[in-house]
């Protein structure tokens, strides 16, 4: 692993680092606070030998007392010296073995000094103790030092510095341990992070998806908490991260095949949860945003969502087609968002797989395929069922999708498998719920409409492109048929509205329609003609079977030609710029 792999396992995972680093903290500050103080007295001891009148008598002496300072701090901390020292001061609440453990002695290399220290609760008991214990060892010196024949000591033993009273505790040392805890819950929390990612085998990188998939990922959707609470993105007025994301999705669909585009799309998952109807919605709407017909069939015979989404009607729908109960035209519903319409789920069958597998099935979406620009499927999950699989089969192929953080590999890998076990075609992959912190895209989205939006609203307004005029608005109300005669009458002054389909495109603008009647409170009773407005019709019956023309003017009669008006140039001043330069 490399620096920048380490720094995007933190920047992921820190939440493990900082409750670590809490954790370890508190434990430090609690220990310390539970400790009980500990109070340190000190004393000094100085080693001599009597000295000689030569020098090198000295030098030996010297050397002499330097070795017995080592023996001498072995006695220090014996309990015979402890003992001693209890019976001297007539303490009885104490041990010799309680007291040799509280004192230490300790000797620099090369010299003859003996440091003491001695700890306990009280400070004034330190204090006692340890001036106790050196003035015991002092005669304990001289009786182990002193010849049995009565002469003179080979080495003495004084106390050089006596103990004062500690004014504070030497243990717990607070300020440490909440900075040892510190380092230490930093150091595991980075390495509980590293190992967390280690194991974690869930997707979060676009280079996953595609090693899976063995294609390329088609979209990239942050995640937009607004879609909880609305799924639907209104892309009229939508500048937002995901919306943007939405559009991208849009124009790498039109490279996928650029000879043969996929018209008719399957989009599912792996599991549930992973955000396929959201995104099969708001897909079908950014495609009738840029003028496409798109129909929205709503494949997902045992959990519907997409009527609820839309707020559609779901009485009829795809199942009653399939049971030959209801024609296709009867239950094709308009939604609130023009060039956009949903064919429902219906009644929940005891039997979806069967339904979907017909060749009764296969008509339906080539019918719909004849129809509509784009034909989008909301399908199952690959994994508990079937269904997507053979959907995808009678469709151009599937957009499987991976949830950020939720998708396993293996779950990815099964899904994937079973599309190619019945040879299903993946036109591609769409990494979903992405995180927002740490990326770029979509804090440029909205600073770039937040920018612009101050000084070009007025001019938006006034200027506003026919799709964003389209979408978001109500459905007409009038019917699309008009009498031949009537439409030659209108069809003499010119038309605002958007162009006819060029040869080879699919475009299908479908007709204007009423709007539905609110179901009544009596039992429901399927009353084709009225329960849903015409859909629109295949294209061959619109256009013939001749191949279609583009007009050249939106006039019955012979186009006249208007005379050229040559405007006088205005001047350009040297010291500024036109109008409409940008700035």
């Amino acid at each position: 692993m490399e620096v920048h792999d380490y720094l995007r396992i933190l920047q992921a995972r820190w939440k493990i680092v900082a409750v670590t680093t809490v954790v370890a903290v508190l434990a430090a500050l609690g220990a310390s606070l539970l400790t009980t103080p500990q109070y340190e007295a000190k004393t000094r001891l100085f080693v001599s030998t009597s000295s000689g009148a030569s020098v090198q008598e000295i030098y030996q002496g010297n050397l002499f007392s330097q070795q017995r300072v080592t023996s001498y701090t072995e006695l220090l901390e014996g309990t015979t010296l402890a003992q001693r020292t209890l019976d001297k001061l007539g303490l009885d609440d104490l041990s010799a073995v309680q007291l040799a453990g509280k004192v230490t002695a300790s000797s620099t290399p090369d010299t003859v000094l003996i440091d003491t220290a001695v700890t306990d609760e009280s400070p004034e008991r330190a204090r006692d103790l340890a001036n106790a214990l050196s003035d015991e060892f002092v005669v304990m010196a001289r009786e182990l030092e002193t010849p049995e024949d009565g002469g003179p000591p080979t080495a003495r033993v004084v106390v050089e510095q006596y103990a004062a009273t500690p004014s504070a505790p030497v243990t717990p040392k607070t300020t440490r341990n909440v900075a040892l805890g510190l380092a230490v819950g930093v150091l595991l929390g980075i390495a509980l992070a590293v190992l967390r990612d280690r194991l974690d085998n869930t997707i979060k990188d676009r280079n996953a998806v595609e090693e899976l998939a063995g294609t390329g990922v088609v979209g990239v959707i942050p995640l937009d908490k607004a879609r909880q609470e609305e799924p639907a993105i209104v892309f009229a007025d939508a500048n937002s991260g995901d919306a943007e994301a939405y559009r991208e999705m849009r124009t790498n669909l039109q490279f996928l095949e650029v000879d043969n585009p996929p018209r008719a799309i399957v989009i599912t998952s792996s599991l549930p949860g992973e955000g396929k109807t959201t995104t099969a919605v708001n897909l079908a709407l950014v495609l009738a945003e840029a003028g496409h017909s798109v129909v929205l069939v709503e494949a997902d015979l045992r959990r519907p969502r997409v009527t609820k989404y839309l707020g559609s009607l779901g009485d009829a729908g795809l199942s009653n087609v399939l049971a030959h109960t209801a024609a296709l035209e009867d239950v094709l519903q308009p939604t609130r968002f023009d060039g956009m319409w949903v064919l429902a789920a219906g009644g929940l069958p005891p039997n979806p797989s069967e339904l979907l597998g017909s060749a009764h099935a296969r008509e339906v979406v080539e019918d719909l395929r004849s129809r509509f620009d784009y034909v989008i499927i909301d399908a199952p999950p690959l994994l508990p069922v079937t269904d997507a699989a053979i959907l995808t089969n009678i469709a151009d192929g599937a957009l499987l999708i991976a949830r950020y953080g939720k998708t396993t590999r293996e779950q990815f890998a099964r899904a994937v498998g079973n599309l190619r076990a019945v040879n299903a075609p993946v036109l591609g992959t769409i990494l979903a719920l992405t995180p927002t912190k740490g990326r770029g895209t979509a804090y440029e989205y909205r600073y770039y409409y937040s920018s612009d939006k101050d000084g070009a609203a007025p001019a938006a307004a006034q200027t506003s492109t026919p799709a964003t005029q389209r979408v978001g608005a109500p459905a007409p109300t009038a019917p699309a048929a008009q009498p031949a005669a009537q439409a030659q009458t209108t069809a003499s002054a010119p038309v605002e509205g958007p162009a006819r389909p060029q040869n080879g495109q699919h475009h299908v603008e479908p007709p204007a329609t009423q709007a539905h009647p609110a179901p009544s409170n009596d039992a429901y009773h399927y009353r084709a003609a009225e329960q849903f407005p015409p859909a629109p019709q295949p294209a061959s019956e619109r256009y013939g079977s001749e191949p279609y023309q583009a007009p050249q003017a939106y006039s019955a009669a012979e186009p006249l030609s208007r005379p050229v008006v040559h405007a006088p140039r205005r001047p350009v001043n040297d010291s500024g710029s036109e109008s409409g330069e940008e700035r």
